[in-house]
């Protein structure tokens, strides 16, 4: 089998996801030589030509390399596709099989769909009907596999729908409901992190840590996504598929082996375990006001929970999660606090925890804070830090995520993939909070969400740590 030999099929061609991320990814790849005989071809609602998506696929590359843009330019072509039409999707399947003939290649394919989850089901049984994805055996050449974009669904109900049409038509091992958080490389290296040293391993209980924190914020509001995000909100946006699986991968017991479904089954259990104990919700001033917001909308664009996974190892420890537009900084970041050490020393016992900080965003960085000696003094301890900056040893050869994600399909990697009983877990938890009926509280913008919030960290006694 060829991994580099592919027909790339992506639903969606026109829309923002395609021109900024999943071309220019591809133009990696091309740049890369990680792909060789490939061809790409496009589909969506609108009448548009391949060279007008082209030039919005050129703003999003840095340091254009004209003959590497050419060269994937070329073997991409455009057709003009209504979801909801079966005979769309005849036509779809002839043209792939003239440009699979046209280029000599073997009939590998990955459908991509980059579209409204509300397309999936039509998309799903058409390209089944067409022929374009045909049902195959893991050993099966040549293979066809189909990505699903987030956000998987509305709630429980629409997702399992999904899941139930996907399941009638493919074989679970060809279908990839990506989450691209869990393609960013600092991710990835949480499990190896936890499970290869030792000095993390026999700690990572309810013995030791004090409490978790996950804070994925942004300083910028929704931009031109209003459509898309006045359905959504941070709770479907963010805490159901990003926030739960970091929630995961930091909860999940020891997997036999970092891969595939090992990992899977473990991610899927920590969320099966989640309960939710507490959450507010807040929506930056002026969001009513973005384009596409409906006048009075009461969609969330700020989140916090209190979260408590019901296990042997996790009894006990608070999970706090907390998301928003708007907020006073962008990072994405978990912080594990350890429980204070029963200090013995007549005086000079530390003020504070010990904490390792996993910082995803903007820069990828794991910091384990000690506590230590002032130089110069006699009497006092402070915090120091060893620090691992991620970014800075590999910036400069850590793929994107989107390559990543495309790489991992190819080569039939599926931890990259959330498994239909890891989505339909998270559901569940969201809709817990969704059945609180809880108020949203205005909040202005750049600040750290609405004053209430005060109130709730205060009654929860949770500090933030900065």
């Amino acid at each position: 089998m060829n991994l580099n030999e592919c027909t790339f099929i992506i639903f969606g061609a026109s829309g923002h996801l395609a021109s900024s991320k999943l071309f220019p990814a591809l133009y990696v790849l091309v740049k890369e030589k990680k792909i060789s005989n490939f061809a790409v071809v496009g589909a969506a609602w609108g009448d548009v030509t391949i060279d007008e998506i082209f030039q919005s696929v050129a703003t999003h590359i840095a340091d254009i390399d004209e003959a590497v843009l050419s060269q994937l330019k070329s073997r991409s072509s455009y057709v003009r596709v209504d979801f909801t039409h079966t005979i769309d999707f005849d036509r779809l399947y002839a043209h792939v099989q003239t440009v699979e003939s046209d280029y000599n290649l073997a009939g590998n394919r990955i459908v991509y769909c980059a579209t409204a989850s509300e397309y999936f089901s039509p998309i799903t049984e058409y390209c089944a009907k067409s022929g374009l994805v045909q049902k195959t055996s893991p050993s099966t050449n040549p293979w066809h596999r189909i990505v699903y974009e987030k956000p998987f669904g509305k709630d429980l109900a629409s997702a399992h729908a999904i899941n139930t049409c996907i399941a009638s038509h493919f074989q679970e091992h060809q279908i990839y409901r990506v989450d691209h958080y869990l393609t960013k490389e600092v991710v990835g290296n949480i499990a190896l992190i936890r499970f290869t040293n030792c000095v993390f391993e026999p700690l990572w209980n309810n013995r030791y840590i004090d409490s978790v924190q996950i804070v994925v914020s942004e300083d910028a509001g929704i931009g031109g996504r209003g459509g898309y995000y006045d359905k959504y909100g941070a709770l479907k946006d963010m805490v159901q598929n990003h926030m739960l699986e970091l929630v995961a991968l930091i909860g999940m017991e020891t997997p036999e082996h970092l891969s595939g479904e090992y990992i899977r089954n473990e991610r899927v259990t920590i969320i099966k375990q989640i309960q939710v104990v507490d959450a507010m919700l807040g929506q930056y001033e002026g969001y009513t006001d973005e384009q596409d917001v409906a006048t009075h909308s009461h969609t969330e664009t700020f989140a916090q929970a209190y979260l408590r996974v019901n296990n042997r190892r996790w009894n006990g420890v608070p999970f706090y999660l907390k998301t928003g537009k708007y907020l006073k900084k962008k990072e994405a970041v978990i912080h594990v606090k350890f429980k204070q050490v029963d200090c013995l020393l007549s005086k000079n016992c530390p003020s504070d925890s010990n904490y390792l900080t996993i910082q995803i965003g903007p820069k990828a960085t794991f910091s384990l804070s000690l506590n230590a000696k002032k130089p110069g003094e006699t009497d006092e301890v402070i915090p120091v830090s060893m620090d691992f900056c991620h970014s800075c040893t590999f910036g400069a050869v850590t793929p994107e995520a989107y390559e990543v994600v495309l790489q991992e399909v190819l080569r039939g990697e599926q931890s990259i993939s959330v498994r239909f009983d890891e989505i339909e877990a998270a559901w569940t938890v969201v809709d817990q909070i969704a059945e609180m009926h809880l108020p949203v509280y205005a909040y202005k913008k750049n600040s750290d969400g609405p004053q209430e919030s005060v109130e709730f960290d205060k009654k929860h006694g949770i500090r933030w740590r900065s």
